[in-house]
């Protein structure tokens, strides 16, 4: 007995004939009979009813037909995992990454990929959308924050900190921020690249949740613009860590309320819900992965 002899014998239950399954599987009917006989034999128990006019399967055959109909499930997904496995590392990869990861690293990173696998080539967009992966072609997209919509598998590569910062002019000028309260007295430049927060600011303090609602003169979707108004001394900014980093290292911007946890979100490579991930998906994923933590410092 073989898997094959199974997937006969789900032919023929299918089919309701020797005769049909018999074309179907490219053998002659007398030769299908012999090996659902030969089942038959090797089980110990009648699986069919034969007849002149019609077949039906008998209890035996009821309950084989159940199990077997599974085992040739599974035999397709076997096969098509290796398919997929062994579809090369060719082709295109379309990904949407946000503009601060994308400056940051990822586009070293992905070119890096492209040298490593010349046989691929992947087209990235630098885009703080939310972008709907499968409505517009996209194999991949990097994004920071919860994931909503479950037809999409989210991979996690690493925690994004964010940080409350400004110029030392700024506070030479207007002073140092002692509580979330006096926030409410200073110019706040709000990110509105975020689907909630943009001007309720949110911390954490010995593990109790507070905001603030805040007001300033200039709001932006595109952190550069953020931390560059930063720079010249025009407000206080709420942004992520990474978009910052060498600002705070080299002292041209200052962390303030570091009494306060800032808001911390995770960066995720997303993809559309596919049972097996193509390969040079995955090995893109990783290595993209590895640049983050390249840079960890910064987030």
């Amino acid at each position: 007995m073989n898997a094959a002899d199974l997937t006969l014998f789900v032919n023929v239950a299918d089919a309701g004939s020797f005769n049909k399954a018999a074309q179907q599987a490219g053998l002659s009917t007398p030769a299908l009979s012999k090996r659902i006989s030969k089942l038959e034999q090797d089980l110990g128990a009648q699986l069919i009813h034969r007849t002149t006019r019609r077949l039906s399967l008998t209890e035996a055959g009821e309950s084989l037909y159940v199990h077997a109909k599974n085992i040739e499930g599974q035999v397709s997904d076997a096969i098509a995992s290796v398919s997929a496995f062994s579809q090369g590392l060719t082709g295109t990869i379309n990904m949407s990454v946000p503009t601060i990861s994308g400056e940051l690293l990822l586009a070293e990173a992905v070119a890096e990929f492209c040298q490593k696998y010349p046989n691929i080539t992947v087209d990235m967009r630098l885009e703080n959308d939310f972008v709907d992966l499968v409505g517009e072609g996209l194999d991949l997209a990097i994004r920071t924050g919860k994931l909503e919509d479950s037809s999409l598998i989210a991979k996690p590569l690493i925690q994004s900190n964010w940080v409350v910062c400004c110029s030392p002019s700024y506070i030479q000028r207007h002073g140092e921020v002692g509580d979330l309260e006096a926030l409410k007295d200073h110019n706040c430049l709000a990110y509105t690249y975020q689907a909630q927060g943009s001007f309720d600011w949110r911390f954490t303090r010995n593990n109790i949740e507070e905001s603030v609602r805040i007001s300033g003169s200039f709001a932006t979707n595109n952190a550069q613009a953020l931390r560059k108004a930063a720079l010249s001394g025009f407000g206080i900014v709420y942004v992520p860590r990474c978009s910052v980093y060498e600002d705070l290292q080299q002292g041209k911007l200052v962390a303030i309320l570091t009494d306060y946890q800032p808001r911390r979100l995770g960066v995720y490579a997303i993809y559309p819900f596919t049972k097996y991930l193509p390969e040079k998906l995955r090995l893109l994923i990783e290595h993209i992965k590895q640049a983050y933590q390249a840079k960890s410092e910064y987030f």
